[in-house]
C-alpha cells in the first residue's frame, strides 16, 4: 500500500484529547483517523458534501 502524509495545526488541548482517546480506545491517532476518513460517505463525482447545486 502506497501511503501519504497529512500535516494539520491544531491546538495542544485538541491533541492532548485526541491522544487521550486513542490510548482509551488502545489505537493509534493515525487509525483513528483513517477510521473516521472510512466512515465517510462515498461519492460518484467526488464530492460527499450533500448541498444541492443550481
Amino acid at each position: 500500500m502506497k501511503t501519504k502524509e497529512v500535516h494539520i495545526r491544531i491546538s495542544e488541548r485538541r491533541f492532548n484529547k485526541l491522544k487521550t482517546y486513542a490510548t482509551s480506545k488502545e489505537k493509534t491517532v493515525t487509525q483513528l483517523i483513517e477510521d473516521w476518513i472510512d466512515r465517510l460517505p462515498s461519492s460518484e463525482n467526488g464530492n460527499s458534501s450533500t448541498t444541492k447545486l443550481p
